[in-house]
């Protein structure tokens, strides 16, 4: 699946700075911690984040250099998630590469996502917007604290949706919302309109985690970079899995809590889950529910009028929607 920006050549050069930005932002003396940082750039995946920064900005009147920073101090916060959660998850592959901790170790790994993080607050705190960087700071300690809640919800069968998707906004949500909100603010663009962009993007970041969650059943392993069925065997109960345990199918129940409990899977039992969350249409449910935040992320954005950055950002949902990995 090519990427969003293929079909808009000028977010695309502009996110092509905000790689340069990060690698010469990020250089370090020290050759396998400049290495890990260009193998973490290359696999961290869509540059949707300053993506939303660049294209809300323009909204406004923004200053170029200004939002090549800030997309890059956003995606470098993304990129230290991106190390800290792979170490977690005990994940050995990211987007069908070895993983950072999984080549560098996890000493290197762990203080290059503490590295990451402070390069990151750094490059934000080059601009006298001291809202810009509360806001950065505040959609950070969510996104620690959904990790710190996941952690306390891993390996649990009986997790609720709701619990569920109070860890999808911390840990994805938010992110998103606040890199939509944050584009706004470089535009300066007025509160409603920087509402409004908050809002589209908490609905997309939903929408975007619900999709990968999803890859878990119905991605091919080499497109998704990881083997099929790793969140569960990671331990981690996603919505089809939640919406299958709420249905009463004993048989369904067995094999999660036997795949949680033993972390470990084979061909004819995750084929046999399969059937039953067919069964029960565990996984269109999941996927209906994408489809409604897509939907509730278009709508704010009506406050715009037309452009082609109110273009792009209509087209986003449909597109996260259609990912293969």
């Amino acid at each position: 699946m090519r990427p969003f920006w293929d079909g808009h050549p000028q977010l695309a050069l502009e996110l092509a700075d905000v790689r340069q930005t990060i690698l010469t932002r990020a250089a370090t003396d020290n050759p396998e911690v400049q290495e890990a940082v260009r193998q973490l750039l290359e696999s961290s995946g869509k540059m949707l984040r300053p993506a939303f920064v660049i294209l809300s900005s323009k909204f406004g009147t923004p200053d170029r250099e200004k939002i090549i920073r800030i997309g890059a101090a956003i995606e470098m916060l993304h990129m230290a998630t991106l190390v800290h959660d792979d170490i977690i998850d005990g994940s050995d592959l990211r987007r069908g590469r070895l993983a950072v901790h999984s080549r560098f170790g996890n000493d290197i790994t762990v203080l290059l996502g503490d590295y990451l993080y402070i390069k990151s607050m750094a490059l934000a705190l080059t601009h006298d917007t001291l809202d810009l960087v509360r806001l950065l700071c505040d959609v950070t300690l969510k996104m620690i604290e959904g990790e710190l809640y996941q952690l306390t919800k891993n390996g649990d069968a009986d997790i609720t949706e709701d619990e569920h998707f109070d860890i999808i906004r911390r840990k994805t949500a938010y992110l998103f919302s606040g890199s939509a909100q944050i584009g706004g603010m470089l535009g300066n663009i007025t509160k409603e309109q920087q509402e409004a962009l908050r809002e589209y993007g908490f609905n997309l970041g939903v929408t975007f985690q619900l999709v990968d969650d999803l890859l878990d059943f119905t991605g091919d392993a080499v497109a998704v970079g990881k083997p099929i069925g790793a969140d569960l065997r990671e331990g981690k109960m996603t919505l089809p899995l939640i919406h299958l345990l709420s249905q009463g199918d004993a048989t369904g129940e067995a094999i999660v809590r036997e795949i949680i409990t033993s972390r470990t899977t084979n061909e004819d039992q995750w084929a046999e889950l399969m059937q039953i969350l067919k069964a029960h249409r565990s996984i269109d449910y999941a996927h209906h529910r994408a489809v409604e935040y897509a939907e509730r992320a278009k709508k704010p954005l009506a406050i715009f009028p037309p452009s082609s950055e109110r273009d792009a950002l209509l087209a986003l949902p449909d597109f996260v929607l259609s990912r293969d990995r």
